[in-house]
């Protein structure tokens, strides 16, 4: 994570340190000047978006962190607009509820924008780095922040939750530095800290429910199957606890699985972490026992997108591995030729994944920015896109949000999409 870090912060060094300098444009290569922003004194003129009745509510699509979504939508795409969030990169893609795309730039702006139209609704500059996706629901958006730029951890930072209407301050949590995507799940926002507690809040007031102590820091984000959360640690063990009172349920790996950087995910009683040790591990989420593990040529930071029996995780190796959830056998591999750091998404039976042009400092490389669809059966390149860089897309029914280095992209099918059976 140290090289990662020092060349993100080398990348983002070189950028103007402008943080609420955004341009809205329409299509390719347009940047007209970008439209007033509502306040919470003039929310009486928002607009309120005709949308579908689909949301993306957190980082992975759902509790599990499957990152996987029941939706119908196939390449090729044309780019219907284009958010340039130009002072900062974006490491980590938006959620999405009531037509509303929401995220945070490495320089602290969070954002609100229209999906139909791209149209910027509000913007919120903060003293601090945004390292991962937002939760959303109930009208409030959950984000963490890491310690401001250059963002090394030396600062307590804390968890904000925000009116998403019009990005008002509802409550702030104080805790060690916030690098973790919150999980929003029966009115707790459940997250990780480099202070080495995970942690379960009322989300309502954001008053503490519970913390559990683990003997390194959380830097991924937390999955729920069931009444448990799981959550891995650079303490080499991966954890199981009761979602009501934080009471530890088991805990896996016995402190040799390496640093956990990846967020879990579960599926079909089976829960897959990847860690920087350079496997991928399945476990049983009722006993923690391993069930197997599967070698990579290098780190892996990405979480694995489950989609059918398949596990999708990608490697610094610059492959994305298909693996049989039930043993573990590789199914396919794909090399993209750079270093793959992002989660996959799966939708519509194509799995989505960015390379990374500057994830490592012996391979900086702008120009490896990119995109790819797979076919997940076969791993056939079906489509590609020339920027990205972390965990790529997200969907509804009629457009994929695609999220680049410095910019966000509203992307609609040339084809009617199909309609989904959810």
């Amino acid at each position: 994570m140290t090289q990662r870090r020092l060349a993100i912060l080398a990348a983002a060094l070189l950028v103007s340190a402008a943080a609420a300098a955004l341009l809205l444009g329409r299509g390719h290569g347009h940047r007209p000047k970008a439209p007033p922003v509502q306040t919470g004194r003039s929310r009486r003129h928002v607009t309120r978006p005709s949308h579908p009745a689909f949301s993306w509510p957190m980082y992975g699509f759902d509790a599990a962190r499957t990152h996987s979504a029941p939706l119908r939508l196939r390449p090729p795409f044309r780019t219907l607009w284009t958010v340039y969030a130009d002072s900062s990169f974006i490491e980590f893609p938006p959620v999405l509820a009531a037509g509303r795309l929401f995220f945070g730039t490495n320089h602290g702006l969070v954002l609100a924008v229209e999906a139909a139209s791209g149209r910027i609704a509000w913007h919120r500059q903060f003293a601090g780095c945004v390292a991962a996706s937002p939760a959303v629901g109930n009208g409030v958006v959950y984000i963490g922040f890491m310690d401001p730029p250059p963002c090394r951890g030396s600062a307590l930072s804390f968890l904000a939750a925000l009116d998403a209407r019009n990005g008002r301050t509802l409550w702030r949590f104080r805790a060690g530095v916030i690098e973790t995507s919150p999980l929003l799940a029966r009115g707790r926002v459940y997250f990780g800290s480099w202070d080495r507690r995970i942690y379960s809040l009322d989300a309502r007031t954001g008053r503490l429910e519970w913390s559990f102590s683990t003997g390194d820091r959380v830097k991924g984000g937390v999955a729920l199957a069931g009444r448990t959360v799981f959550a891995g640690s650079y303490d080499g063990y991966l954890y199981a606890l009761d979602a009501r009172g934080g009471r530890l349920r088991w805990t896996a790996g016995g402190g040799r699985l390496g640093g956990l950087y990846a967020t879990p995910s579960v599926a079909h009683g089976r829960i897959f972490v990847g860690s920087t040790n350079g496997r991928a591990y399945a476990f049983s989420i009722a006993s923690g026992d391993q069930l197997w593990s599967v070698r990579t040529g290098s780190y892996i930071y990405s979480p694995a997108a489950l989609a059918g029996a398949t596990a999708y995780v990608g490697s610094y190796d610059h492959r994305l591995y298909a693996l049989s959830q039930a043993t573990g056998r590789t199914r396919w591999t794909f090399d993209a030729g750079a270093p793959i750091s992002g989660a996959p998404t799966v939708v519509d039976g194509l799995v989505y994944f960015s390379t990374c042009g500057s994830c490592s400092s012996e391979e900086s490389n702008p120009r490896a920015r990119r995109t790819f669809a797979l076919d997940a059966a076969t791993g056939r390149l079906v489509w590609r896109f020339p920027d990205g860089e972390y965990s790529p897309v997200i969907a509804d029914r009629e457009r994929l949000y695609l999220t680049g280095f410095t910019s966000l992209y509203g992307l609609i099918p040339l084809a009617r999409p199909r309609v989904s059976g959810r």
